[in-house]
């Protein structure tokens, strides 16, 4: 084996921040911080050592690229990068016969920056994590969102799409990893719920480590104090902006980056990767140590490999009882480390490749080569010769509920012509997942329906007078369709009335004494119905000011006037009313006959 830094301007002086070979034609391509992708070919010289051609380059986005994923069936490309923008690519012909892709479709839903994708199975769905602490779940032949998980408390920088179908992984800098599985439904409401059975919903969220592990096994440190569970993963202070997660191809395991495992209680933390069963999720089962630096990517080799003999003759034992070998790289801030499942120590070690934290891992599909990129603007190729890395499984040492997860390349069977672009686009959505009227995101949880809203009807103009009545009562003013009149007071003068029927001006006027006490007792009288009127301020004695009313339009017939300002609405009077009226008038009447006075003043409307 032999690996080198390939010494070309790969993105200028750009970081370079993801990459990933194609799954059929060994093309490879990169992302960098120059908002490009960049596709190449490898090979190697004469002398062993890797190497790489340029062959296209696609410009579409706006901002830097930092994560681009193959789809399995190899038929699309997809970029996510800075500000929410993600971009499903497919390849055209050229006349040259040169690589070249084109913008198929734009998914944009995310309002902040992309920064990892995950293709499902199929090649039908695409999972996206983004710093707006949502992951989705998209349909990329429509376009649209299927489902949003949005759990996590911080960025989401690691996902990761299980190869059986059935598990969702993400990881945030929140400090959890969780995973989703879909919903599971009873038989009998499969056809009532085809839509909800579909659902991803959070299985199992990892984030402490189990400090009692049983109620008679009980931690206890050397002083005596019961030992607390710690954090699994690092919090947002790592120096990575990825965490990029894997599942194995037979989908046995999961192996989750940015892992923290101390030994004792008061013992400092230690970098490692975690690996996680299928059948337990709830705990690691292995940890991988990372001497230096923090684990930030993880990376499956596509091909599985027979066992090998002499290694089962040593007897070493690495945790694992499968019936082949999986490979897998891990990477550090500053280190590749490439481990197998037959071994617990690894392979290869590729230290001090880079001046610059280490971004993302690819396999090539035939297994020969494993590319590196870094933010110092490089990438690394480590290449494998011959049968240096194991031989190849046989399809038929594979079992057969293992098999049905595997690409058919991987097993030696003749792969089928894969469908082009235009017959991709025609393929219809997955059944249950989503109709076409349904365009907005779906959230797992939805709340609950509490309140109720009751919209309030009008009132027909033929109700009942027991219905008006009770309006009339909770309201206060009521607008009828009467013609408004105009209402004047006259004041009193020493012969009577005045005949002008106007508002009469300030000017001080002598009275006799017998007119004073008419007027006080027409004052008094007034301020029974109407307390807050207005007095009169005397100049002299003996002399009195006229008073001025400002005549004030209401709604005739409808009611008066309060202190406030506010009219009062008036109820029907009834015989009891137009008695006390009359009784009221005519002890009126008489106090000023005794008084010599000839009569109340008149009030005229117009």
């Amino acid at each position: 084996m032999k690996g080198a830094t390939v010494q070309i301007a790969w993105h200028g002086s750009e970081p370079v921040l993801s990459l990933d070979f194609h799954p059929h034609s060994g093309l490879l391509a990169t992302a960098g911080a120059d908002h490009d992708i960049k596709i190449w070919s490898v090979h190697q010289k004469e002398s062993g050592s890797p190497t790489v051609e340029f062959e296209a380059d696609l410009c579409y986005h706006s901002k830097a690229v930092n994560v681009l994923r193959f789809s399995p069936s190899g038929q699309l490309l997809a970029s996510g990068g800075d500000g929410g923008e993600i971009l499903i690519w497919k390849p055209i012909e050229r006349a040259d016969k040169k690589p070249s892709w084109k913008v198929l479709k734009t998914l944009q839903l995310h309002v902040r920056d992309v920064l990892d994708l995950a293709w499902s199975p199929d090649s039908l769905s695409l999972m996206s994590g983004s710093v707006d602490n949502q992951c989705m779940i998209w349909d990329v032949v429509s376009g649209k969102v299927l489902q949003v998980l949005n759990d996590h408390q911080h960025f989401v920088q690691g996902v990761a799409w299980d190869p059986a179908g059935e598990f969702l992984t993400s990881i945030s800098s929140d400090r959890t990893c969780r995973i989703y599985s879909r919903q599971s439904v009873p038989k009998s409401k499969k056809r009532k719920l085809a839509v909800v059975q579909n659902m991803f919903t959070c299985k199992q969220v990892l984030a402490k480590s189990d400090a009692l592990p049983s109620k008679t096994n009980i931690t206890i440190d050397a002083d005596g104090r019961v030992a607390k569970a710690s954090q699994l993963f690092h919090d947002e202070t790592l120096p990575s902006f990825f965490r990029r997660l894997a599942w194995s191809p037979d989908s046995s395991f999961l192996v989750v980056p940015s892992g923290l495992h101390r030994i004792a209680h008061e013992a400092p933390s230690c970098n490692v990767s975690f690996i996680f069963s299928r059948s337990d999720l709830s705990r690691p089962c292995i940890h991988l140590p990372a001497p230096t630096k923090p684990v930030v990517a993880v990376r499956f080799c596509p091909v599985i490999f027979s066992l090998r003999e002499n290694e089962t003759e040593k007897g070493s034992s690495s945790g694992f009882a499968l019936p082949y070998r999986l490979v897998f790289a891990v990477a550090t801030l500053d280190s590749l480390y490439v481990y197998d499942t037959q071994r617990s120590e690894p392979i290869v070690i590729f230290a001090g490749i880079h001046y610059a934290a280490i971004t993302d891992i690819a396999w090539s599909a035939d297994a020969q080569y494993v590319a590196v990129s870094s933010q110092d603007g490089y990438c690394s190729l480590l290449i494998f010769h011959g049968n240096e890395l194991g031989t190849k499984l046989s399809s038929g040492d594979v079992p057969a509920n293992i098999a049905k997860f595997l690409p058919e390349n991987l097993l030696g069977k003749p792969q089928e012509s894969l469908p082009n672009s235009t017959e991709l686009s025609q393929v219809s959505e997955p059944v249950g997942l989503m109709n076409e009227e349904q365009s907005s995101p779906i959230v797992i949880c939805p709340r609950p329906l509490k309140h109720r809203r009751i919209t309030p009807t009008a009132l027909p103009a033929t109700c009942s007078p027991i219905v008006q009545k009770q309006i009339a009562d909770q309201t206060s003013i009521t607008v009828s369709d009467k013609k408004l009149q105009r209402i004047t007071p006259i004041a009193l003068t020493e012969d009577g009335p005045s005949s002008s029927g106007n508002c009469l001006d300030t000017e001080t006027v002598h009275t006799p004494s017998s007119t004073q006490n008419s007027l006080s007792a027409v004052q008094a009288a007034d301020a029974a119905e109407t307390p807050d009127s207005s007095t009169c301020e005397a100049s002299s004695p003996g002399a009195k000011k006229r008073l001025r009313i400002n005549p004030i339009p209401i709604l005739a017939g409808e009611g008066a006037l309060n202190s406030g300002g506010n009219v009062i609405p008036r109820r029907r009077p009834t015989d009891c009313d137009q008695s006390a009226s009359i009784a009221k008038f005519r002890s009126l009447e008489s106090c000023l006959q005794e008084q010599g006075v000839a009569g109340p003043a008149t009030v005229s409307t117009e």
